[in-house]
């Protein structure tokens, strides 16, 4: 029940129209795990399944060249050790790998979009502004090596958020780690739609 509480005060159904004011309203933890749904957490629990998975069907099916080219983007144990994400605007561009067999490709890549990451009282919150399907959320501390989003997608002409918890279909999860210098990537296993795993690629803006 404890979760079922803390869902109620993750305010991401609050906020204005993106990008406006923050979102954060009163969480009562900083730990992920009691915000998190069970779902989500066994998603992030097989990030790496996803990612490998999402990886042999895209070579499998002739994408071994592109797969490649993403460099150190596209390589599951490419995590580095930080302290601290920069925030600020992003240039970020998504790679989705895998499908779930409903006649998707098993690799896209899209052009970069416009993304930021911003203050939310004392934690850090993500929001990719442009595109057709756009995480928002926020990101919780867990280890050297990643942050934990929570969020919700935002589809279309939609200006505002949904709640994370109301629809299972909206809700993500993910783990932002840093990769390079000036370089994050946000990895979304099992996302609701089309593929197995997708990795949103992340460069600050004046590179």
């Amino acid at each position: 029940m404890r979760h079922v509480i803390l869902l109620a005060a993750f305010g991401l159904s609050a906020c204005a129209s993106l990008p406006g004011e923050p979102f954060v309203e009163t969480l009562e933890t900083r730990d992920w795990r009691f915000v998190a749904t069970e779902a989500d957490r066994a998603r992030l629990s097989e990030w790496r399944t996803a990612f490998t998975r999402g990886l042999e069907e895209a070579r499998t099916d002739g994408y071994a060249s592109q797969i490649a080219a993403l460099g150190a983007t596209g390589e599951p144990d490419a995590a580095l050790s930080f302290d601290t994400v920069p925030t600020g605007k992003y240039r970020c561009r998504t790679i989705k790998l895998g499908t779930q067999g409903r006649g998707t490709l098993s690799y896209v890549d899209y052009p970069f979009f416009d993304c930021t990451i911003r203050t939310e009282e004392d934690l850090l919150g993500f929001h990719k502004l442009t595109g057709s399907q756009r995480p928002v959320g926020l990101l919780f501390p867990d280890d050297d090596y990643r942050r934990v989003f929570l969020g919700t997608l935002v589809l279309g002409d939609e200006t505002r958020a949904m709640r994370y918890g109301a629809d299972p279909q909206r809700d993500m999860i993910g783990a932002l780690q840093k990769i390079g210098e000036d370089h994050w990537r946000l990895l979304l296993p099992y996302p609701a739609y089309e593929s197995t795993i997708d990795i949103i690629e992340l460069v600050p803006a004046g590179e």
